[in-house]
């Protein structure tokens, strides 16, 4: 299982190192769980220096990042940037990107190459919108999603990549995918990972779910077999309720 803190454009310098230390309080060293918190940029440095300080588990991430090296980009951030401060995980293509930057599949297909020949491990965000799933379209959008952005990519190790299906109508919405409905495309995303990476790989990947997961939710969600964790938006903001949710994800794994 793997739980991921996706913090958004929330919390300052301050706020963000006491919500990483509160957080590395709950996670033991024996946790099996993968754990990982993005932060905005601006608190990478401060959140990474927390956690190891802490001698925590927790690894850190970041939420975007850009596809070229360095240049004339302002505003943007490089791999090499990432990997300087100590990141090991980098969101790319979470579905408010794509909406509100202008985020497309060739661009997060960059980004991912990109950010895998620099030692990053990608979490690649895909997922439809509710119009495309009232239209039936869920299978051919995340298809789209999934060949397009994984174009040229190879693995050597199911660790390397991590996907993260997340229906755009249920992030910060409240509501949620049913079990039923996130197995579904989760199995469907299972499919089209063996079918570029083999059986072993394919199946090994994870495949977080995102989208409104909380304490509540969250067993059930994780028990579905092709769900092996969760990208946590608002749920991750609060020290107790993110650990909720990796105690949810202990709990599926030691059944």
């Amino acid at each position: 299982m793997f739980i991921a803190g996706n913090w958004k454009m929330n919390t300052d310098v301050s706020s963000a190192g006491a919500l990483a230390a509160s957080i590395c309080d709950r996670v033991a060293a024996g946790t099996r769980t993968r754990v990982a918190v993005c932060p905005p940029y601006v608190s990478l440095e401060s959140v990474g220096r927390t956690l190891d300080q802490k001698a925590s588990p927790v690894k850190l991430g970041a939420q975007d990042m850009h596809f070229e090296d360095n240049g004339a980009f302002t505003g943007a951030i490089s791999a090499s940037m990432l990997a300087s401060v100590g990141c090991t995980y980098v969101i790319l293509g979470h579905s408010e990107r794509r909406q509100f930057f202008g985020e497309t599949d060739e661009t997060v297909n960059r980004k991912v190459l990109k950010a895998m020949g620099a030692g990053l491990i990608p979490i690649v965000c895909i997922g439809e919108t509710l119009e495309e799933r009232e239209a039936g379209e869920v299978e051919e959008v995340v298809g789209r999603q999934v060949r397009a952005g994984l174009a040229g990519v190879s693995v050597d190790s199911a660790d390397r990549l991590v996907l993260a299906y997340e229906p755009v109508w249920a992030i910060g919405t409240g509501r949620t995918a049913s079990p039923e409905q996130a197995q579904d495309v989760h199995a469907f995303i299972r499919g089209l990972l063996i079918n570029q990476f083999g059986e072993a790989t394919g199946r090994a990947i994870h495949i977080l779910y995102g989208g409104s997961m909380k304490p509540s939710n969250a067993e059930e969600l994780l028990g579905q077999k092709d769900v092996d964790g969760g990208l946590i938006g608002g749920a991750s903001l609060k020290a107790d309720d993110f650990y909720g949710i990796i105690a949810a994800a202990e709990a599926v794994g030691r059944k």
